[in-house]
């Protein structure tokens, strides 16, 4: 995952975990009770760590799923040759410990005053932050309009599935399957690209600000589409995770 972040003056601490969450057949989302929590920004991250009984640690981040003001909430995919995401997704319970610190990062992240019109795109688990800040947006009362683009394999995929079916007033929610569409399918089926992107995307002229969250190739390419389009480099933030998601 490449992230913005400074660590310098974190401290690890222990989170309890409050309830687990099993969003898709690969993704749970992990609600923690963290008792030193300082809170935190709509589209931060935080590290977990996780020690073996022969001292080996693993070190990964995942985006805070979470509004601030709410539990600390992030939501895991499963790779199936991962050395924390199978442990997090099939053994960790409500009751556990599990280590972590943050939050971290202070670039792909929204507040009310940012303004709009926001279009966010997700490709896979990078929903994650972006359901923060939707979250945030319905917390502060903002009408800030929003388009979120959610690229998915197929639709038992689609993380927060739920929640997405039933958007907060101001925001609309475009969905893509690209692998497999049930009968009925009035959405895309096809991958992310240009030409969806301008069909989906607010006008340029309207100085709306983007944030993109996804596989590395398909964040790049969302963003040059964008920046195609005519937007400001400066009001297209991204955030990049592993070779996961929908594209």
């Amino acid at each position: 995952m490449a992230r913005a972040a400074v660590r310098g003056r974190l401290t690890w601490q222990i989170a309890n975990v409050a309830d687990a969450v099993d969003e898709t057949a690969r993704v749970r989302t992990l609600v923690l009770d963290v008792p030193d929590w300082t809170g935190h920004a709509a589209g931060q991250h935080l590290d977990v760590r996780l020690t073996a009984e022969d001292g080996y640690r693993a070190e990964r981040s995942y985006s805070i799923a979470s509004a601030p003001g709410e539990p600390v909430a992030i939501t895991v995919e499963r790779l199936d040759d991962g050395e924390v995401s199978p442990y997090l997704t099939e053994e960790l319970r409500a009751g556990d410990e599990l280590e972590l610190r943050g939050p971290i990062g202070g670039y792909f992240v929204w507040e009310p005053e940012d303004g709009g019109p926001l279009l966010l795109v997700a490709g896979g688990s990078g929903i994650a932050p972006l359901r923060a800040i939707l979250r945030h947006r319905g917390r502060t009362g903002s009408d800030v309009p929003v388009r979120l683009l959610c690229s998915s394999r197929t639709l038992p995929d689609v993380i927060y599935r739920a929640e997405l079916d039933e958007p907060a007033p101001g925001v609309e929610v475009v969905q893509t399957l690209t692998r497999e569409q049930p009968a009925g399918w009035t959405g895309y089926a096809r991958r992310v690209d240009a030409a969806l992107i301008g069909e989906v995307a607010w006008p340029a002229g309207e100085n709306p600000l983007a944030l993109v969250c996804g596989p590395t190739s398909f964040v790049e390419t969302v963003a040059d589409d964008l920046v195609g389009l005519g937007y400001p480099a400066p009001r297209v933030k991204t955030e990049r995770f592993g070779a996961t998601g929908g594209r």
